[in-house]
């Protein structure tokens, strides 16, 4: 019974916390990450302000509501074959990730959700943080497969280069309010960007 009413109060939990990120994201998106106070996201999502922080320690928690999307890299590494190759194992990992995001719609507001971050000095820089951690998560994953850590720091660097190149090139490749054809589309022209890239990787690596 006592297990019962933990697994109730932990779903109660996580429905909170969805609410919240989705009013605060809305938010967000209508009218600007600094124009929006964290307690109007709160009066919005019915909560106390004291509710969100509990879920969300920073304001920018609430927009990047995300699991920690910057240690899949490393995580990718670490569960591959010891003979796996680094750069197709990142590969992989990459065109996981974007089939993912066509499949479950995350691209309706993408192009939104970038031009909030870039008009706002405060996700900007918690996207370089993001950013950096990237790429020492990545480069110990790297390090723990082989003791050549200026090579994988290379690798940790070109990888993060390389995806920074392919947001910038999906954000070129998507129709503002994209129909399904149009989003087939652009996920084959992406896909074989991301071919495209990592074969230069992978040369340059060789």
């Amino acid at each position: 019974m006592e297990a019962m009413e933990l697994g109730r109060r932990e779903r109660k939990k996580q429905q909170t916390r969805h609410a919240i990120s989705d009013v605060a994201t809305r938010l967000f998106l209508e009218r600007g990450f600094d124009a929006v106070t964290v307690a109007e996201v709160a009066r919005a999502a019915d909560v106390a302000v004291q509710t969100v922080f509990n879920h969300f320690p920073a304001k920018e928690d609430l927009f990047f509501d995300e699991s920690g999307w910057w240690l899949g890299p490393a995580r990718a590494i670490r569960e591959a074959p010891a003979e796996a190759d680094p750069i197709d194992v990142l590969e992989a990992h990459y065109l996981a990730g974007t089939r993912d995001r066509f499949e479950v719609g995350h691209l309706a507001t993408w192009k939104q959700f970038v031009r909030t971050i870039e008009n706002s000095p405060a996700l900007e820089a918690r996207r370089r943080l993001q950013a950096a951690e990237l790429e020492t998560t990545l480069t110990a994953a790297l390090d723990e497969r082989a003791p050549d850590h200026l090579r994988n720091r290379l690798i940790a660097a070109q990888y993060a280069a390389a995806q920074k190149v392919l947001e910038e090139q999906l954000m070129r490749l998507l129709p503002d309010q994209a129909s399904p054809q149009e989003l087939t589309t652009t996920q084959t022209e992406l896909e074989q960007a991301v071919a495209q890239v990592f074969a230069v990787l992978r040369r340059g690596l060789g």
